[in-house]
């Protein structure tokens, strides 16, 4: 009489029963139940088990796909438990991640024995299904986050560590790129793991896959990236369409990253780099220093991308380009604005645009001689960075727009003149180094001043070395003075 049939038990080292034992934790460690420090821990603690079993180590080798199949789920599962949720607190969710990191450390070194034991291709599939979730997970508590601490940074270093490792992978970016011909890499399959919770309406459930999924995006770069832009350049977009500056600027990022290392063939194709313009446009709006600053690094890379297709005809006026629409908004916020890092941000900002233009900034000649005769007038902190900016455009602008500036000489003149006997008398705690950089940069907009007006400056000044008493203006002016004549300056 044969013995009644029942469940396979993991002990008779068959596929089945393991996989069995492996589905019946699944559940124990997904949902509300595993945030339970007791479910989670005894769960944690069973799965651990099973995989010390010598049994799992030989069906690795051997194949199995459908242990295969459901330790690949069991990964998930486990990153799943570890991840933080946007209502969790306290080290709790450090100490969990902890004992996951443990867990995953035993399975990569079942996975990796396999793969190293001869004629096992099986070890290398096991591996290629579990890699997205492990990445995951040590990416999410690798780094100093408010769910970390240092032990759980620790072992997630560990787990990433052993996972190249296993892989056979000299880097982050190999792992992700794939280093050999045949092998094709994980970033796709990573995007796959994280495209559900890069969603609008579950991308802030886990405050950690914006983080994972900005860094793993900085690893891959150029000639990479391309093949998978349709996969980030939506989540990105998302990311920087939020209302906290914080996340807005972590998108920014993204798209940065995405610019300079996607061809612009692709930018352009579908319309992809006027969405990205207008997306980044509308951030200008907000005022936020460290936004703003983002976003114009993010447009004067994109510029050549808008631009590459736009070509001058000699009969007609040059079109207005993008980088003119933006200048154009700058100097508008610019005139009226108080802050001082925001007028620290525009400031820095404006020589790009300056050079960028070149001659073609006369457009905005009078807004721009406006902005900087107002700046120039007003002390910018022990730094006096807006100021050495603002001297710094004046200069180029005199370069590219010489044939413009006599009618403005006695503006720039006047308003360098008064900016050198300030700095020359002030009495603020601004270091020396700084006001030294402040007066050589205003000595030698004086001198592009003079070559483009052909000598008058020195003229002027002569009569004023007469009278002038002080001796740091009197060594600005004489440096103006003995400054060799120049040549004209070509801004086309």
């Amino acid at each position: 009489m044969e013995p009644p049939s029942g469940p396979a038990s993991p002990e008779d080292g068959s596929p089945a029963a393991l996989a069995q034992a492996f589905s019946r934790i699944l559940p124990r460690l997904t949902g509300q139940e595993a945030r339970r420090a007791d479910n989670s821990e005894g769960a944690l603690a069973e799965l651990s088990a099973l995989l010390e079993a010598p049994a799992c180590e030989r069906l690795l080798e051997g194949g199995g796909g459908a242990l295969h199949g459901v330790l690949a789920q069991v990964a998930q599962a486990l990153e799943k438990c570890a991840a933080p949720r946007k209502d969790e607190a306290g080290p709790g969710v450090a100490e969990r991640a902890a004992r996951v990191g443990l867990v995953f450390l035993k399975l990569l070194g079942k996975a990796e024995a396999a793969r190293r034991s001869p004629g096992s291709p099986a070890g290398r599939a096991g591996l290629r299904h579990l890699a997205a979730p492990i990445y995951v997970f040590a990416v999410t508590h690798s780094a100093e986050r408010p769910w970390s601490s240092p032990r759980s940074r620790h072992v997630a270093g560990e787990v990433l560590a052993s996972l190249l490792g296993a892989t056979e992978c000299g880097s982050v970016a190999g792992f992700l790129r794939g280093e050999r011909e045949d092998d094709k890499g994980r970033f796709a399959g990573i995007l796959g793991l994280l495209k559900a919770d890069l969603n609008k309406e579950s991308w802030k459930n886990n405050p950690a896959t914006k983080h994972v999924f900005f860094w793993t995006l900085q690893q891959v770069t150029r000639p990479w990236l391309n093949q998978h832009l349709e996969r980030v350049l939506p989540p990105s977009l998302l990311i920087s369409d939020d209302y906290q500056t914080e996340n807005k600027i972590l998108g920014v990022h993204c798209l940065h990253h995405i610019v300079l290392n996607v061809p612009a063939a692709d930018l352009f194709q579908y319309n992809r780099a006027q969405v990205l313009y207008h997306a980044l446009f509308n951030h200008l709006y907000t005022p936020e220093h460290s936004l703003i600053q983002a976003v114009l690094l993010c447009l004067l890379d994109l510029f050549p991308v808008l631009e590459k297709g736009l070509h001058w005809k000699g009969d007609a006026a040059r079109p207005t380009t993008h980088c003119d629409e933006v200048l154009q908004l700058i100097l508008t916020h610019m005139e009226p604005e108080h802050r001082i890092l925001l007028r620290r941000t525009y400031a820095r900002n404006l020589p790009a645009f300056v050079q960028r233009l070149g001659i073609l900034t006369v457009r905005h000649m009078k807004r721009l001689e406006r902005v900087i005769i107002g700046y120039l007038e007003v002390y910018d902190g022990p730094e006096e960075e807006a100021r050495l900016k603002i001297l710094e455009t004046l200069k180029l602008l005199m370069q590219y727009t010489w044939p413009r500036i006599p009618c403005r000489l006695v503006v720039f003149l006047k308003a360098l003149l008064k900016l050198i006997c300030d700095v020359a008398r002030d009495p603020t705690l601004t270091p020396e180094p700084v006001k030294n950089a402040l007066l050589q940069e205003a000595t030698d907009c004086l001198i592009t001043l003079d070559h483009c007006s052909q000598g008058q400056v020195k003229d002027l000044l002569a009569k004023i070395l007469q009278s002038c008493e002080d001796s740091k203006v009197v060594s600005c002016l004489r440096k103006v003075q003995q400054a060799p004549e120049g040549a004209h300056y070509h801004g086309t």
